[in-house]
């Protein structure tokens, strides 16, 4: 008896294209990581500071939420307007605080601090 005509073809799928894919899945990789690292770059923060009991406080301009500040080997002082680069993080108990990175501007004493400071002291007189 002979063979039924096979020409020594193999039934296993063949994996030939497997260099391919894996070049493409790791361009889509490489994609991703650079669209991330773009997109959460650090969170800038912009208003006056100010001491608390609890430690150094900005409130933001935009928003008008006081931020907790966490100013790391950032040089902050009370009482000056700043744009912050850094991290919102918030506690269990939902307070925000902003990890500091740099200081991107410093833009110098509060007008707020400054004119109250002012009425203070001619009231004073």
């Amino acid at each position: 008896m002979g063979t039924s005509g096979t020409t020594g073809a193999s039934t296993t799928p063949s994996y030939g294209h497997g260099k391919a894919i894996g070049i493409g899945v790791g361009a889509a990789a490489a994609g991703v990581g650079a669209i991330y690292l773009m997109t959460h770059r650090a969170s800038k923060v912009t208003g006056c500071t100010e001491m608390a009991d609890d430690g150094l406080h900005l409130t933001d301009d935009k928003t008008k939420r006081t931020l907790a500040l966490v100013p790391g080997a950032a040089d902050i002082k009370a009482g000056e307007r700043v744009e912050l680069k850094g991290k919102i993080k918030k506690d269990r108990g939902g307070d925000q605080s902003f990890l500091v990175k740099t200081v991107a501007k410093d833009f110098g004493e509060c007008r707020a601090s400054a004119g109250a400071a002012s009425l203070v002291n001619s009231q004073g007189r």
